[in-house]
């Protein structure tokens, strides 16, 4: 469980992972409850296919529920009119990789994207709305060739912004190559900028829009951080096109979160206080916008060597308080190290009636070991005392919770002792490793019954 230090901690989930497959939504619920968290951000991949019961069962638990969109693509695309191919950015170098990536000067993605948000907001009853990573691509993307778009919605915009030909990338001896005209590369840079907040503005503010759907709901913004250079700011503003300041004055959210870039999150060794280096975005924010709450996201392990620990996390969200941010949040709930080398351990017992016990783990546990009567026994009320086993009528697993029946159940308080009990590595994001098993002296306190 997580420990608060003062700063709100929030997490991020996505659903579509294996994790939180085949279990209810109540007891995804539960298990983010019981890990200390009353703030959940999720990750919408597709806003046709949102699970509406898993909202409804963390706003049963009294949880704030972010509904998280990405802005510049999208990872699938059964769900989209059928001329999405032409809303796609062009890129100096083509990238197969499994994203595609939308051009906000397509006019109709821009309007399919604000119809769709302004639907999941009145659908399902989030409490927020943010747009994750609706930036161009990408860091350094003019010496690696990731970096747009360079194609004809924005070649056809930029000349409407500014009455010339966008800039040269390729061709070096050309005269509107970005490094000889400078002052087009800059007008560039400025037009990137607006497009980007222009196209928050559009979902979000304009009729038909988010707040239009949904006044009540709230908003965040997002914006990369970087420690990288003497000007981190002015870098992502040219490689990416973000303006954190302008950002914040143009669509007038209610918080603004700092994402932690690749370059930094990726690091096996990044230290938890790293976010000390992020104060140049943080400045860059305050210079105009003194009051606005800030978070800061990171990444606790989409690759096997940058898992972050418990103790990590702690640590980060101190210095994330430290720096003066009001909440954090992290990517994603089940694919930190903990889910990697934690043991499934009961956190309560609770007396459903006379003949029903159900156990709250802190993870999801596996069906089989879990339904194991053998694995349970009641512990013996002193050192000299033998075990009771108990007869265990039926079992249901149900992710993190388990529900025993049983007519012999003591009708005092008694302590249940478990053992054997696994985990689901089957699960998990990374594959290949070794399931943890419930240690044999585990034991857990059942309530008398009623």
């Amino acid at each position: 469980m997580f420990e608060p230090l003062g700063i709100e901690p929030t997490i991020q989930i996505d659903p579509t992972f294996e994790y939180y497959k085949n279990r209810s939504e109540e007891s995804v619920a539960l298990e983010l409850e019981l890990a200390g968290y009353r703030n959940v951000r999720y990750f919408v991949t597709d806003e046709t296919r949102v699970n509406g019961r898993l909202v409804s069962a963390l706003r049963e638990r009294g949880m704030n529920v972010w509904a998280m969109v990405l802005g510049n693509g999208s990872y699938t695309a059964g769900h989209l009119p059928p001329d999405w191919k032409q809303w796609q950015m062009t890129l100096l170098k083509p990238v197969n990789d499994g994203y595609f990536r939308f051009s906000p000067f397509s006019r109709r993605y821009v309007a399919w994207k604000k119809a769709a948000c302004a639907d999941l907001v009145r659908r399902y009853p989030f409490t927020g709305f943010e747009v994750a990573e609706p930036y161009f691509p990408e860091w350094n993307g003019l010496s690696s060739g990731v970096y747009g778009d360079v194609g004809p919605y924005a070649r056809a915009a930029f000349k409407r912004f500014s009455g010339g030909e966008m800039p040269e990338f390729r061709y070096s001896a050309s005269p509107l190559y970005y490094k000889k005209d400078r002052a087009r590369y800059l007008l560039w840079i400025e037009f990137r900028v607006q497009a980007v907040n222009g196209f928050l503005h559009e979902l979000i503010n304009s009729p038909g829009g988010v707040r239009d759907a949904r006044p009540d709901i709230s908003i965040a913004t997002w914006s990369l951080a970087v420690d990288a250079g003497r000007d981190p700011v002015d870098a992502v503003r040219e490689f990416q096109g973000i303006d954190a300041a302008e950002m914040i004055r143009l669509v007038r959210p209610d918080l603004h979160v700092l994402q932690t870039h690749w370059p930094d999150w990726m690091r096996a060794k990044l230290p938890p206080d790293y976010v000390k280096h992020y104060d140049p975005f943080v400045r860059q924010i305050r210079a105009s916008h003194g009051v606005i709450p800030l978070g800061v996201q990171t990444d606790i392990g989409s690759l096997r060597p940058m898992r972050r620990s418990r103790e990590w996390l702690k640590r980060f969200a101190s210095a994330a308080d430290r720096s003066g941010y009001r909440m954090w949040t992290a990517y994603e709930y089940s694919i930190g190290l903990p889910m990697y080398t934690e043991p499934p351990v009961p956190l309560f017992a609770h007396r459903m009636d006379r003949e029903r016990v159900l156990l709250a783990f802190n993870k999801r546990v596996e069906e089989a070991s879990a339904g194991e009567a053998g694995h349970y026994r009641i512990a013996a009320p002193d050192a000299h005392a033998k075990q009771a086993p108990i007869d265990i009528d039926a079992c249901y697993v149900d992710g993190n919770a388990v529900i025993l029946t049983s007519s012999r159940w003591p009708e005092q308080s008694f302590e249940l002792e478990l053992s054997g009990i696994r985990d689901t590595p089957e699960r998990w994001l990374l594959k290949g490793e070794r399931a943890n098993v419930t240690p044999s002296d585990t034991r857990v306190s059942v309530p008398a019954a009623e």
